[in-house]
């Protein structure tokens, strides 16, 4: 099929996620993908385009990592898939033995799942019925934070803490306590304090994204203030849920977030980066959290999907993990993070860029929107997109807020050119 013939039968057939489809088949210059390599997007009419959030925060190790297609070959040539309930197989179990011993200390346990939400989504059900065995049954609510995001599905919709993404669906969400954004670590540990003193009791777990609230607009937090949310629920025995599904595997510097401020959490939810281009994550707990479900008569936790530790995606999660230990990926992103505080600074500098951040492989920009507007409703965002695609960038903002998170094994020349490209579409979109 040509670019047209793609695009002829996409209006006509397909739903987008997170794409107004109304307005979608008026756009002319739709990117059509046609292959992709490294950090390297290449359309239908062989121009190429620098993947400059991950294919949506995924793709850490780049497209079409030559081991990853060695190793989705070799397993598919043994076992492609079976089930995982009450039968076992080694891709399964070796996943689990590298993956407890990179864990955070005293993470003891993984429970298998699909993707990023369904982690969440499972991450609730465990704190609950952890509660409900141990004897504390009336721990039934959960605390968040504004800004938050954890996914899709119905539960991890609830928690939520951005309102165009919850507003729509109130009526089949769960009331959730949200705290200030973490952007106010006064506010938000104050507030924290005062619900765990006065409804601790009520009180199932709190879910934190570690060091950096991804669909907030790259929203950033200090290792203190992640220590202290750590002390103040284990102070009133609140398990604390660390959703690392856009933060883990090295985004930050360190291949778990949690790992900023020394912190092991009682449940964490693993996904995206986790077997790259299969939907697989993992959900690991303490041997605490674990006990309640091992018991001489337990009855088995109510919870399981058709692909839960499917061998295939195992199989690739093992070898996402050997890549990044043997081309010492997290060492990496140490070393070229100093490239994105330079661009930080370079975007500060900028007329109507309001606010700068950076961290690990992500940096971001809040701009000045014409019409005053911040959040999802801005535009400027947009017109940045149209700018850096027309050099050659993918960029997909958040809102007023700008950003790149590219796959952490692009090139430092490529970073040069990511940033270059960046800072002159901000500039060129806030002259529009």
């Amino acid at each position: 099929m040509n670019r047209e013939e793609i695009l002829k039968s996409d209006h006509a057939l397909l739903w987008h996620p997170y794409t107004a489809m109304g307005a979608w088949p008026e756009r002319t210059d739709t990117l059509v993908v046609r292959e992709a390599k490294g950090a390297w997007l290449v359309d239908a009419d062989g121009k190429r385009y620098l993947d400059g959030n991950s294919s949506w925060w995924t793709m850490t190790l780049g497209h079409r990592h030559p081991r990853l297609l060695r190793a989705a070959r070799e397993q598919l040539e043994k076992l492609d898939h079976v089930a995982f309930a009450g039968i076992t197989h080694e891709p399964g179990v070796r996943l689990a033995e590298e993956l407890i011993a990179i864990a955070p200390p005293g993470l003891s346990r993984v429970f298998y799942i699909d993707n990023g939400s369904t982690a969440v989504e499972l991450a609730l059900k465990m704190a609950i019925e952890f509660h409900r065995r141990v004897g504390d049954g009336k721990r039934t609510e959960f605390l968040t934070f504004e800004g938050a995001f954890h996914g899709d599905t119905a539960g991890a919709t609830s928690l939520g803490g951005v309102e165009s993404f919850i507003a729509a669906y109130a009526s089949i969400t769960f009331p959730c306590r949200r705290l200030p954004s973490p952007s106010d670590e006064e506010a938000a540990l104050a507030a924290l304090e005062v619900e765990l003193r006065t409804r601790g009791p009520q009180v199932a777990g709190v879910f934190v994204e570690p060091m950096l609230q991804g669909a907030a607009g790259m929203k950033m937090q200090s290792a203190a203030f992640l220590a202290r949310v750590r002390e103040l629920t284990q102070a009133h025995r609140v398990l604390l849920i660390a959703d690392e599904v856009f933060a883990g595997y090295g985004r930050t510097g360190r291949f778990w977030a949690c790992e900023h401020a020394s912190v092991t959490p009682d449940i964490l939810c693993t996904g995206k980066a986790f077997a790259q281009f299969i939907p697989m994550g993992a959900v690991l707990t303490t041997s605490e959290v674990f006990a309640p479900f091992a018991t001489a008569g337990a009855a088995p936790l109510p919870y399981g999907h058709t692909f839960n530790g499917n061998p295939f995606g195992a199989a690739l999660a093992r070898e996402v993990l050997a890549i990044y230990r043997d081309e010492a990926i997290v060492e990496r992103v140490a070393r070229d993070a100093e490239l994105f505080g330079a661009c930080a600074r370079n975007l500060s500098n900028i007329p109507g860029v309001l606010r700068t951040r950076h961290l690990g492989f992500v940096v971001a920009a809040d701009l000045e929107d014409a019409s005053g507007t911040e959040g999802y409703g801005a535009t400027i965002g947009w017109r940045v997109f149209d700018e850096a695609k027309a050099r050659g960038l993918y960029l997909r903002p958040l809102g007023n807020t700008v950003y790149a998170c590219p796959p952490l094994v692009t090139e430092r020349a490529d970073l040069q050119t990511l940033f270059e490209g960046l800072e002159e579409s901000v500039r060129a979109a806030l002259r529009r």
